[in-house]
């Protein structure tokens, strides 16, 4: 295809190729007495091996794929139902993907245990050990995706069971997460001695005006707590270490951390065009249902996409800057966008290139991973009541069965040959055009540095 841009083959003189992985959304949440379940509505429990051998045929080898707590051992904890996930791993094997196994999305478990309950971790730990000795081939392990942005949509914004709105219940709950990852590893490693840690974590980074810096400082300290803690960073040197022992987390529990880490295999990123955020004092430049503020600034928190004319620094910003700060190799571990079909072929294109981009600087990135492989539901509402948008992913399934979208045939590419063309690349996408503002624009200083572009494909 003449003077198409592609994404590109490349790869360093050293080490495997980079890998594309597949994940599917499985939130499992809590919101009052009721469970909000992702696989469910996706129809996947009912079409169990059909789906496993739709993603077989994209070429993908690593599937992130749920064994959670709240679905197989929801009463009972001792009594867990292992029909279904016999099914998927037994299929698994069958198909020659490797699991990476999650327990635990942006849930709080079972009825009889929450984020806040001191025996959370070992509970936790309990169901992860028999999952091991089920399935002792496992290797890769997810106990908790994302526990810093659950603990804050549980115990910080109250959106999610148990619904509390402190800055205490947050810190327990994020704690309590960070303990039962580290018991379910400990467990899970008894019996395979081979298993490794895939940890996730949505991570942003957050900008704003001059007199907010101080909010904007804090949230991006706040920001790295998941891996900065398991990795036995937070000490009494840490700039979080006083807000954390303030609002309930015991200096030794953070000591605890510091003489025995819980160091991931792979740093897993989680990365959407929303998770970089502006904080802007300039209220009243905004509609009203936009303007909140933390108790003692007036502020509206907003999309930087959306106001920041230097841009935002998406993948490849927060690959360099994990990379500096721990050394450890990463992951794209979600990768998706609720847009156009050609979007999304944009969303996956930019994500790739800037792993590659990343292993030619020298840093270590294992996988790529396509989220949503059968799409979301409700995030819109942030899973906090019933309806909510379905956004397609590599298959739609509004219809009750999968039916194959554009990002399938960008999938099948790159998980086979690591290279993809289409004429929908040519198109800068919207996150990148000026027509993205939809505030009052504002220069922050800071120019993100866009993609290396290969001369071949100008």
């Amino acid at each position: 295809m003449i003077g198409s841009r592609t994404t590109s083959d490349r790869e360093p003189a050293a080490g495997s190729p980079l890998e594309l992985w597949g994940g599917i959304e499985c939130t499992v949440n809590r919101v009052g007495d009721r469970y909000f379940d992702q696989i469910a509505r996706s129809g996947h429990d009912e079409r169990l091996e059909k789906d496993l051998e739709l993603f077989a045929a994209l070429g993908l080898k690593t599937l992130r794929y749920p064994l959670l707590w709240e679905r197989l051992a929801p009463g009972a904890h001792r009594c867990p139902d292992w029909s279904d996930a016999d099914r998927a791993m037994e299929m698994l094997q069958e198909l020659g993907i490797t699991p990476i196994v999650g327990l635990v999305h942006h849930g709080s478990g079972p009825r009889f245990t929450s984020l806040i309950d001191p025996c959370f971790a070992e509970r936790l730990a309990d169901y992860a050990s028999m999952v091991a000795q089920r399935y002792r081939w496992i290797e890769m392990w997810t106990p908790i995706n994302e526990p810093l942005t659950t603990a804050r949509f549980a115990g910080l914004y109250g959106l999610w069971y148990p619904h509390a709105r402190s800055d205490y219940a947050f810190v327990r709950a994020f704690i309590n997460q960070c303990l039962g990852i580290r018991a379910s590893m400990a467990a899970v490693s008894r019996v395979n001695p081979a298993s490794r840690l895939i940890q996730t974590e949505d991570l942003g980074r957050i900008y704003s005006t001059p007199s907010l810096r101080h909010q904007a400082d804090f949230e991006n300290h706040r920001r790295w707590l998941t891996f900065d803690v398991l990795c036995g960073r937070v000490d009494r040197a840490h700039a979080m270490w006083d807000y954390l022992v303030a609002n309930g987390a015991s200096p030794a529990e953070l000591d605890s951390f510091v003489d025995e880490p819980c160091v991931p295999g792979v740093v897993g990123i989680n990365h959407y065009l929303t998770s970089e955020r502006f904080l802007d004092d300039r209220v009243e430049l905004y509609p009203e249902h936009l303007r909140g503020g933390n108790g003692r600034d007036a502020y509206v928190d907003v999309e930087a996409v959306r106001v920041l004319e230097d841009g935002i620094a998406a993948h490849l910003g927060v690959l360099r800057e994990a990379w500096a700060r721990y050394s450890l190799p990463m992951a794209l571990t979600e990768v998706h966008l609720g847009c156009t079909s050609d979007e999304q072929l944009r969303w996956l294109d930019e994500a790739w290139r800037a792993a590659l981009e990343l292993r030619a600087e020298g840093g270590t990135v294992v996988g790529v991973t396509v989220w949503a492989l059968l799409g979301s539901r409700g995030w819109d509402c942030l899973l906090a009541r019933d309806g909510g948008t379905y956004e397609p992913g590599v298959f739609d399934t509004s219809s009750g069965e999968p039916r194959s979208t554009p990002l399938a045939e960008m999938v099948r590419a790159l998980a086979q040959t690591g290279h993809f063309e289409h004429p929908a690349l040519e198109v800068a996408p919207w996150w990148r055009e000026a027509g993205r503002i939809s505030y009052a624009p504002y220069r922050h200083g800071q120019s993100m540095p866009p993609l290396r572009v290969r001369d071949a494909h100008v």
